[in-house]
């Protein structure tokens, strides 16, 4: 063994060893909101086909389209022809009336992911302020062992200094 003062090992800095990069998608979806369901309709057709369903797409319209098919039944019925009341039933009653009933139903889907994706949206939201979070309090934890270790530096040269100047130490 030698007396000589052991040096201690060169510990860099945290910034060294690592360097935040906020991810590009960051910056990016501070400009966007979440994607609805109107906005894919666009231009004229768009607007078109937006009227069509919303006039069609009601019970009302259900209801109105059910009388409309209800005044040609007695017709049908009254043919007696088994083919004519089938196709009644398919081609007037299911045809008619099944088509504002689904788009009605269409509608509160599409409601329903809108406020789904608003949702994730504003969890996504949370979880990037959380995780933000974070990593303030880790770049403070950083400094604070920073300054540890140059505290601890510290007084591992004046030991060491102060061995020097005493001597050895005996056992």
């Amino acid at each position: 063994m030698t007396d000589q003062p052991v040096q201690p090992a060169s510990i860099p800095r945290v910034e060294e060893l690592f360097q935040h990069r906020p991810h590009p998608r960051i910056a990016q979806r501070k400009h966007e909101k979440p994607v609805k369901v109107n906005d894919a309709r666009v231009g004229v057709n768009g607007r078109v086909a937006l009227i069509i369903t919303a006039v069609v797409g009601t019970m009302w319209c259900a209801y109105i389209f059910t009388l409309i098919a209800l005044i040609s039944l007695p017709a049908a019925i009254s043919s007696g022809q088994a083919i004519v009341i089938v196709a009644w039933i398919a081609q007037t009653f299911i045809q008619l009336v099944l088509l504002p009933i689904i788009i009605v139903g269409q509608n509160i889907q599409g409601k329903a992911a809108d406020k789904r994706s608003e949702q994730t949206y504003n969890d996504a939201e949370a979880i990037l302020s959380e995780c933000l979070q974070l990593q303030s309090h880790l770049q403070a934890q950083d400094t604070v062992l920073d300054d540890v270790i140059a505290h601890v530096k510290r007084h591992h040269e004046e030991l060491q200094d102060l061995a020097a100047r005493v001597g050895p130490a005996t056992a």
